[in-house]
């Protein structure tokens, strides 16, 4: 409603609102008299009372409605690339950490999937996401404007483990070995980077075929920590995971080495950013996305950092996952 609209009320039984952060504006129509505990009625020829009044409660409505637009809630989500408690836990401590370095109301909101963090993206549900080398390349191209901000220092270049079941045989080579044709194999989510993307990529490259040609049977774990624990019990005799999710698993003891090995290292890429939408300073004020990016830029709580795991955050810009994009268009994973 716009502040030429409110003269309009009837001073009897005007509109009262009350702004929650969370929730908006909440209506309630009251008797202005009762609603304010004045015991002066509006009478005839009182006029000039029943104008002021009416004049200071316009004033004071307009003041209420541009609270509610600057009081707007911050959302951001991340993809599901590793078990949800620990996704929760990581990210509502970022939710707290940028409330604090913005002022202002920020929320962390889970998704099921990679396809639904791009989906909350596009559409406005979030404005801040935790991406993929390939989610984000695809979040962004569906939001004009939209720019990476920032990255981990690791995620210059990330790495891709091939992993295999002790019962196959396989050892550690300088290249994917040749063996892995005929067995079975999981990726991790279909949209994932490092769960699918660069493992297809170089499967293509070694054997000159799709994985489906490889391979007995492929798979789609959702996630990393899923990828580990099939192989490990020998659901599937080979997959491909994210180096990060592997090393903090085996650092805390929770892998079982005699059932299962890094077989292959992939050459780096650039992985995981944080996107933002490209209309996030006309809804939030001139300078927001600066004021986020040099948020998460100066993020050096050690805990916060270690659950990514990753040693700080460190500038980012779309150009760097030119090769991200370049690498899904060849395999037709994106047009």
């Amino acid at each position: 409603m716009e502040c030429s609209a409110l003269s309009q009320l009837n001073p009897q039984t005007v509109q009262l609102f009350r702004v929650n952060p969370n929730q908006g504006i909440l209506l309630k129509q009251e008797s202005f008299a009762s609603s304010l505990h004045c015991k002066y009625p509006f009478q005839k020829g009182k006029t000039m009372t029943h104008n002021l009044i009416r004049k200071l409660l316009i004033i004071g409505l307009c003041s209420l409605f541009s609270a509610a637009v600057t009081a707007q809630t911050f959302i951001f989500t991340a993809i599901p690339d590793e078990d949800e408690t620990k996704l929760v836990e990581r990210f509502r401590g970022i939710a707290d950490y940028l409330s604090e370095e913005l002022d202002a109301d920020v929320k962390y909101i889970p998704v099921k999937s990679y396809a639904a963090a791009v989906s909350a993206f596009r559409n406005n549900q979030v404005q801040l996401a935790w991406f993929g080398g390939l989610s984000g390349v695809q979040a962004r191209s569906l939001v004009p404007g939209s720019q990476a901000i920032a990255q981990g220092t690791e995620d210059q270049a990330f790495y891709v483990y091939f992993i295999a079941h002790e019962s196959t045989g396989l050892n550690r080579q300088d290249s994917l070995p040749e063996d892995v044709r005929g067995k079975t194999f999981t990726f991790g989510s279909k949209g994932s980077t490092s769960g699918r993307l660069i493992p297809e990529y170089h499967i293509r490259e070694t054997f000159g075929e799709a994985p489906e040609d490889v391979f007995s049977r492929v798979g789609y774990s959702g996630n990393h920590t899923r990828t580990l624990r099939l192989v490990e019990s020998g659901t599937y005799e080979v997959g491909a995971m994210n180096f990060a999710v592997w090393e903090k698993e085996l650092e805390n003891g929770n892998i079982d080495t005699d059932a299962v090995k890094v077989i292959w290292k992939t050459p780096g890429f650039p992985n995981y950013q944080w996107s933002i939408r490209g209309d996030v300073d006309e809804n939030y004020g001139e300078g927001f996305t600066d004021r986020v990016r040099e948020a998460l830029l100066s993020l050096d709580d050690p805990e916060l950092l270690e659950s990514f795991p990753r040693s700080d955050f460190i500038p980012a810009s779309n150009d760097d996952y030119e090769p991200i994009r370049k690498v899904a268009k060849e395999i037709g994973i994106i047009d």
